[in-house]
């Protein structure tokens, strides 16, 4: 109707992607695409590709990391079922907690859902803390307000780069890419 905003159908998901094995580039690119598929009608935001450094104890290769953001009318369990079942079909095999991944796929935030479930904890816990999320989801939704830490995802990161000194290192853009809106 003119004069009145349509809403997206759907709730908006932000999804975090990340890969250190084989070709990153093409499998994160590929997973891309295939989430590209599940959005209902209305944008697929995807961020430009990241490099990043790895976390955690295990010596491995940097990753390549990215974030969409989509509107979906699938619950959140459901789509967090749906997202594991896309890293198997990428190849994914859970040896090592935070090791090398063929595909990590992390369901960050279900609109603002806040749930914690044996199998699901939404928002994703230690977004703010993790360069390698904020990078990637500042150019999809900087707006976007975190439900429990009330600061919008441009606050966090910029939080995040003044709190990190070596921010450049750990964070870089690997393939610019133009975010439509």
């Amino acid at each position: 109707m003119k004069g009145q905003q349509q809403e997206a159908p759907g709730t908006q998901v932000l999804v975090g992607l990340g890969s250190n094995l084989g070709d990153a580039v093409l499998t994160v690119s590929r997973a891309i695409k295939t989430l590209g598929t599940w959005a209902a009608p209305g944008p697929l935001l995807v961020s430009s590709l990241w490099e990043t450094r790895p976390v955690g104890p295990v010596a491995q290769a940097h990753f390549v990391n990215a974030a969409v953001g989509l509107f979906t009318t699938v619950p959140p369990e459901e789509f967090l079922t749906k997202l594991l079942a896309l890293e198997q079909d990428f190849g994914r095999v859970r040896l090592v907690r935070w090791g090398p991944r063929t595909l990590d796929l992390d369901l960050l935030f279900y609109g603002q859902t806040r749930l914690k479930a044996p199998f699901l904890t939404l928002p994703h816990p230690r977004i703010q803390d993790r360069g390698f999320v904020l990078a990637p989801l500042n150019e999809v939704a900087p707006d976007f307000l975190h439900p429990v830490l009330g600061q919008t995802i441009a606050q966090l990161w910029e939080a995040w780069l003044a709190a990190v000194p070596d921010a450049d290192a750990q964070v870089r853009i690997l393939h610019p890419r133009e975010v439509s809106r």
